[in-house]
């Protein structure tokens, strides 16, 4: 097990570089110029020259790049060009709001979608059934933004239960959290309903029925337990998706989170903030893949099995090997 997690964070390496490399790029070749987008068009040009010099704008894009990389390897992600503050001291005090709204939108799209698919798939061609699918389309059309500004008319301007922005206490994420786990539970309802289908045809399904077993146990022992790998499959790349839309919902919301931040940041090319916030974005939706990973180890023997079944067959024939040359 260890083997196998040690091996997947070095894979990980590569592919944050190859993903922080492609930003810087695209940022540093766009045309625009940081300093000037930061100090306004009329600025005078010796001012403009000295921030161009305080950013180290004038070094070649690859200096610059490596410059940047050693740097967070060291822990240090750079100041940001817009506030002038160290980029790690921000990422600390925004990155918590985007995870609770990311987090809480993938929790609560699994606690409503999966029940639903699962009722849904039971219950096929009943009035569930139609309500789950129909349900299901519906959310799958209403854009992440849309839903955002009906919840705050309806809960924020007509009932006045809910604040419409900030994030100054925990009934603040209650809107966004809904509005991002709109879609998110209309994919969750239908690959749930899908999986539990393909498993109800099984034989083994039908035997148990055969045998009188009762339809609670069949649900709990059998259906749950070998349809539930692509339920969590969905839920591990909604986390990508989700993360995604923060950007969307906390401009919606006014949140100061790190989806608001990426956008201010991508306006004035404020690289090193910019970048910084897609490699903690990258490294933590590939940490979300390795957990989704082993969750699959623990649910299912057979990729248990595939994963470290051939650590475990190494161990004998060292032995032997130890034994003969003795």
């Amino acid at each position: 097990m260890l083997k196998f997690i040690l091996k997947r964070v070095l894979l990980m390496i590569p592919v944050v570089l190859g993903i922080s490399f492609l930003v810087y790029s695209i940022i540093a070749l766009t045309p625009g110029d940081p300093a000037q987008l930061i100090l306004g068009a009329d600025t005078d040009p010796a001012l403009l020259a000295l921030k161009r010099e305080e950013f180290g704008l004038n070094d070649p894009f690859l200096i610059r790049y490596l410059k940047y990389i050693g740097g967070v390897v060291t822990g240090n992600f750079g100041t940001s060009y817009r506030t002038g503050l160290p980029v790690i001291e921000e990422l600390a005090l925004r990155l918590p709001k985007s995870l609770i709204i990311a987090m809480g939108g993938i929790g609560l799209s699994v606690v409503f979608g999966v029940p639903l698919g699962m009722a849904s798939a039971i219950k096929q061609y009943s009035p569930i059934d139609y309500f789950a699918r129909f349900l299901a389309i519906l959310l799958t059309a209403i854009p992440v933004f849309w839903m955002g500004l009906m919840l705050v008319i309806l809960f924020v301007l007509k009932l006045h239960w809910l604040p419409a922005t900030g994030a100054d206490s925990w009934r603040n994420y209650i809107l966004p959290i809904f509005a991002l786990a709109a879609s998110a539970t209309a994919t969750q309802t239908r690959t749930t309903r899908s999986s539990m289908l393909e498993v109800i045809r099984q034989d083994y399904i039908s035997t148990a029925r055969a045998k009188g077993v009762p339809q609670k146990r069949i649900i709990r022992k059998h259906m749950i337990r070998n349809g539930i790998l692509p339920v969590i499959t969905i839920a591990g790349m909604n986390i990508g998706v989700q993360i995604g839309a923060t950007v969307v919902i906390e401009n919606v919301f006014a949140i100061p989170g790190m989806g608001s931040m990426i956008v201010q940041s991508v306006r004035v090319k404020d690289m090193p903030m910019t970048v910084s916030c897609i490699i903690v974005v990258a490294t933590f939706i590939g940490l979300m893949n390795l957990v989704v990973d082993i969750l699959y180890a623990y649910v299912d023997p057979r990729i248990k099995s595939q994963y470290f079944g051939a650590v475990k067959k190494k161990a004998p024939a060292k032995q032997a090997d130890k034994e003969a040359a003795a």
